[in-house]
């Protein structure tokens, strides 16, 4: 047993030993070159095409082996017409889709950002962008961030229709209602028109234990409620204010962009899902994103566009390295419980 400790051991010493090397001369040829070269990259994929690979692989498959020479020279033809039809149609209209799955921070937003900036430069009058919106809200300044980014799209005169199939809430509706037109999933959840606010107060704490803090600002509103100094009344007035404030500006960005909208009946806090948002004015119409874009292909072509940030060369090869790492050490566990060296 000591004799495969040790073997086990000098294993784990090479190892090490390797990988130290391996990334300081990657450091030392990274440095000569310069960098790590472009670091995002645009992915873009034809929607119609992948669904057209599907099928046919599909058909093939369900096919009598003696039919599938036919079907093959049946696709051929099929592929020939289609590349006629659009070369004799260049203004055939688009479907550009981008994604937006939102946390509490809205991190996504810059690079939302940069792919509505991508879709602006070459949509043309004819040309739809859909955005499959996923988030439960967060920040206000972060989710009205991202708001202004989706506006733009509809300011520059393009159609948008945004698809929710799980959730767009707080300030996920906030993104939501700037499009055209609001696509929810039956059972998606909307609403939530609302602001939010808590903080714990430690003072009481801190006083038994006899701990001070003093909270000295200049300005008469600039700390209202504090975690570890005595909140007044005063200061909880204010803050109720400021937050009265917010949800005003909620509620009139929302009327804006859904005048239809009886905001008052809706902006209470609640929320509801897709069948129950619908009749109350919140969304447009019932179905999935997919269900969407199906229905979309047969009129136009629907590209997904996405911005993707390569991780550093170094940062690859350390995980790569640690996910090997991890699976040695998985199949010694193994190979030790099989042996029945754990047995007591």
């Amino acid at each position: 047993m000591n004799e495969w400790l040790t073997d086990f051991g000098m294993f784990l010493a090479q190892l090490v030993a390797v990988v130290v090397i391996v990334t300081l001369g990657v450091l030392v040829v990274m440095r000569a070159r310069g960098g790590d070269g472009e670091r995002v990259r645009l992915r873009v994929e034809e929607l119609n095409d992948d669904r057209r690979r599907r099928r046919r692989r599909l058909q093939l498959a369900a096919s009598e082996p003696g039919a599938r020479k036919r079907l093959r020279k049946a696709f051929r033809r099929d592929d020939k017409l289609r590349g006629k039809r659009q070369g004799d149609d260049d203004a055939s209209s688009m479907v550009w889709v981008l994604d937006f799955h939102g946390d509490l921070k809205a991190s996504v937003t810059g690079r939302f950002a940069e792919e509505v900036s991508a879709v602006l430069d070459v949509a043309g009058e004819r040309d739809e962008v859909v955005v499959r919106l996923e988030s439960a809200g967060g920040l206000v300044h972060a989710y009205g961030h991202a708001a202004a980014e989706l506006d733009r799209l509809r300011q520059a005169g393009l159609s948008t229709t945004v698809c929710v199939d799980k959730v767009a809430a707080s300030g996920g509706y906030l993104m939501a209602c700037c499009a055209d037109r609001l696509r929810v999933a039956p059972f998606a959840v909307l609403g939530s028109i609302g602001v939010v606010a808590q903080l714990p107060n430690l003072h009481r704490l801190l006083k038994r234990h006899d701990v001070d803090v003093e909270v000295l600002t200049a300005g008469r509103y600039k700390r209202t409620l504090t975690v570890f100094g005595e909140n007044t009344e005063e200061g909880r007035e204010k803050f109720l204010e400021d937050l009265e404030t917010v949800h005003g500006l909620f509620k009139r960005y929302v009327s804006e962009r859904r005048p239809e909208l009886d905001i008052e009946a809706v902006a209470t806090g609640e929320i509801w899902y897709g069948q129950d948002a619908l009749p109350r004015g919140l969304a447009d119409e019932l179905g999935t994103s997919e269900a969407y874009l199906v229905e979309r292909m047969a009129s136009a072509r629907v590209v997904t566009l996405r911005l993707e940030r390569r991780q550093p060369l170094v940062e690859r090869l350390g995980l790569t390295v640690s996910r090997g790492i991890e699976r040695g050490v998985e199949r010694v566990v193994e190979g030790l419980e099989a042996r029945g060296w754990q047995k007591r």
